[in-house]
């Protein structure tokens, strides 16, 4: 049995060209929000189950290459086209190739990826609800159905999604809402990144059907809203290689720590960490159990008074020797750069 299910309903396959010492590199990687949590969940020790369709050709290799990972595969088999996409990083940056979206779900897909999830998700007690590669591979309204009947059968369900997809998880009730300041903005929200506008929308998401709510502002402190208060919790500074992916690990880190027993406002210190050391490296959802549990020793956690917000946390950790070390990107390429 598995400590956490994550429900990836349409995983991408990635295949990135890289230049090492003037030759080119060709990796061929599992991809999408879900793989990338499930990766980062691995690296602090957890076992975890994804539960997804896989498509054609490409769902054959998903299969190998999310295995491979160690991680458990619940899928729906089906025919037609997966997602995937062809970046071309040799010149630094991301250059996109080629891009396909992938077949949408039909009916029966849905309700056999349903069950595989209610199954595999009960099981565990702890589910993550990720968002797919493509924005039409499934309705919304499959939030709200999972997220309701997971928690009423006794789960815990965290979401990482936005727009529609979030409204609809919200209307089914979640235990632990994570979502950017973008995402916040977007969806009206709040006007802009500050404390000040983005606690009446935390407040709002709260009363929507969110337990908990944490939201990131890139490389600002994060805030969390739960029924004890506010926090903010700020990551230690790092050089970042490539921002993407760094939410994921967030939510992966946070995830962790509840499927360890931790509280959620400790978790938040192992989510904050696994984010910043996955920003030093250009893979998705990559990072080094043991240096992210350095790295959580710099994590600064203070309290926002009520009625009064403030940009600079009152209480929190102190950064260990050697942070600059452990937040150098890592040079192996092949084994520690999935993208």
């Amino acid at each position: 049995m598995s400590d956490v299910t994550i429900f990836a309903p349409s995983p991408l396959l990635t295949v990135t060209v890289e230049q090492v010492e003037g030759s080119d590199e060709i990796h061929i990687h599992a991809g999408g929000q879900g793989v990338w949590q499930a990766r980062m969940l691995r690296s602090l020790g957890i076992d975890v189950t994804v539960c997804c369709a896989l498509t054609g050709e490409i769902g054959s290799v998903l299969r190998d290459r999310i295995a491979h990972e160690g991680v458990t595969v619940s899928a729906v088999e089906r025919a037609g086209r997966g997602a995937a996409y062809v970046h071309d990083r040799r010149g630094g940056e991301r250059e996109e190739i080629a891009e396909q979206e992938g077949d949408p779900l039909n009916r029966h897909d849905l309700d056999e990826l349903y069950s595989l999830t209610l199954r595999d998700g009960l099981e565990a007690g702890l589910v993550v609800l990720s968002g797919p590669a493509g924005e039409g591979t499934l309705p919304a309204d499959l939030y709200r159905r999972l997220a309701s009947d997971l928690r009423q059968a006794g789960a815990r369900v965290v979401v990482d999604l936005a727009g529609e997809r979030l409204a609809a998880a919200l209307e089914g009730g979640v235990d632990v809402l994570k979502v950017s300041h973008e995402e916040v903005i977007d969806d009206g929200l709040a006007e802009d990144a500050s404390v000040e506008r983005l606690l009446p929308a935390m407040h709002e998401l709260r009363s929507r059907g969110a337990g908990a709510v944490i939201v990131t502002r890139a490389s600002d402190p994060l805030l969390f809203l739960d029924d004890d208060g506010a926090l903010q919790v700020a990551s230690p500074d790092v050089v970042a290689a490539d921002s993407r992916g760094a939410g994921d690990s967030l939510t992966a880190g946070v995830v962790a720590g509840l499927a360890r027993g931790e509280g959620l406002r400790d978790a938040l210190t192992l989510g904050a960490a696994a984010g910043a050391l996955n920003a030093t490296h250009h893979g998705l959802g990559t990072g080094e159990g043991g240096a992210i549990e350095r790295l959580r020793e710099a994590v600064t956690v203070g309290e926002i008074p009520r009625g009064a917000p403030s940009d600079t946390p009152t209480a929190g950790r102190v950064s260990p020797d050697g942070l600059a070390a452990l937040a150098e990107p890592p040079t192996d390429t092949d084994e520690k750069d999935p993208a």
